[in-house]
């Protein structure tokens, strides 16, 4: 970009943030045009324009007036139109010849007023004007033609036309963009709620596998109890299983530190007792999901073994939420994939697919949007994982997650 041009555009910056220096600019070149015409153009002697005053220093003056109270014409528009229609007034009784200043300054007012004030002011500011206008057309020494008359006044009831939809046109987009704000911060508040819910789901989760290591504690416990004197070395294979366990159970119990558990309905309760799946369940899903028609296929990589409790129902949750989400926007034609990689320290889930619901799923995920989606994300990010949700390369949809298989 040349440096001429990137002057060009910082200083349209710097007017556009600054509305009375552009508008002074605008008066000072009305002035800068018009005044030396007025001055140092000679008429014809044959010229109608031969009737009206002499231009001299009063006329300057007055024009002057006129032209610079332009300058406050959007924070006064009303103020402005009464000054540039005296002014008018004054140099139409002192007989002096119209120029371009005072006649663009009175367009300009007009204009103004229409776009800067409501209907009411406007109204009462284009009436007044029209009616000077047509008194000032009456008191010029030269005769109007009705050609003439009828457009300088079609032309000044124009330019108040044209200033009146503007404003329009101005508070059509303001409260547009109001509207898209409020629908932001609707939009906000029903992620955040449905955070709250997920984390909710995932507390209760997180609850029943935590109660199924306390309650093989307590066995454990209790046989160990009754058998430390006759068996030692079983009452210490017992007292190590304790110790395994409660690890695992204390480290499922800090992922639940901060997840915010609300209360359970009796419609739930019962569902909720019910023990939680994982990825050893898989097939019985992908079994489900092709009866609906849709074609997946499975693939696992590396060693399999074992994660967590915690992940492997966040695991499992993750592709059936995926999978969901395919059956619902990417048509009767898709085709899924779901791979396994188990690496040395994490596992990698991947769930893709070739429909054409990108845009349906990032925005419109069921009947909350966006909540199957920040499901995923609270999901992973509980158990330290990263998540990338996204278009396919070649088109269709794809989900990856990584979880950590040591807590």
């Amino acid at each position: 970009m040349s440096p001429r041009i990137r002057g060009f555009r910082s200083l349209r910056a710097w007017l556009r943030g600054r509305p009375q220096a552009a508008d002074a600019l605008l008066a000072f070149g009305l002035l800068a045009a018009g005044l030396p015409q007025l001055f140092l153009e000679n008429l014809p002697a044959d010229s109608d324009l031969e009737k009206f005053r002499t231009p001299d220093l009063w006329d300057g003056l007055l024009v002057f007036v006129v032209t610079m109270a332009l300058t406050w014409r959007r924070r006064h528009p009303m103020a402005v139109l009464v000054v540039v229609l005296a002014g008018e007034l004054a140099l139409a009784v002192a007989g002096y010849p119209p120029s371009l200043p005072d006649v663009a300054a009175f367009l300009i007012a007009v204009y103004s007023v229409a776009a800067h004030r409501g209907l009411a002011q406007s109204a009462l500011g284009g009436a007044a004007a029209f009616a000077y206008f047509v008194a000032y057309l009456a008191l010029l020494p030269v005769s109007v033609s009705p050609g003439a008359l009828l457009t300088d006044c079609a032309l000044v009831i124009g330019v108040w036309v044209l200033g009146r939809n503007l404003r329009l046109r101005r508070a059509y987009f303001a409260e547009l963009e109001d509207r898209a704000a409020r629908l932001e911060r609707a939009r906000g508040t029903d992620a955040r709620a449905a955070r709250i819910e997920e984390r909710s789901r995932i507390a209760r989760e997180l609850h029943d596998v935590v109660a199924h290591h306390v309650s093989v504690m307590t066995v454990q416990a209790g046989a160990a109890r009754r058998i430390i004197d006759r068996d030692p070395g079983s009452a210490r294979e017992a007292m190590s299983t304790i110790e395994e366990v409660g690890r695992t159970a204390l480290s499922e119990m800090r992922r639940i530190v901060g997840v915010l558990r609300t209360d359970r309905d009796p419609e739930r309760a019962g569902r909720e007792l019910a023990p939680q799946p994982g990825l050893g369940d898989l097939g019985e899903l992908l079994d489900h999901v092709r009866e609906t028609g849709l074609a997946v296929q499975l693939w696992i990589e590396g060693e399999a073994r074992p994660p967590s409790p915690g992940v492997d129902v966040a695991a499992f949750r993750l592709i059936q939420e995926a999978l969901t989400n395919t059956l619902k926007h990417a048509g009767p034609q898709a085709r899924a994939w779901v791979r396994l990689y188990y690496g040395d320290r994490d596992l990698t889930v991947e769930i893709e697919d070739d429909g054409h619901g990108t845009a349906t799923i990032m925005a419109d995920d069921g009947d909350n949007p966006g909540h199957g989606l920040v499901g995923m994300y609270e999901r992973v990010a509980l158990y330290g994982g990263e998540l990338k949700i996204g278009p396919r390369v070649g088109g269709g949809f794809g989900v990856r997650a990584r979880f950590p298989l040591e807590a």
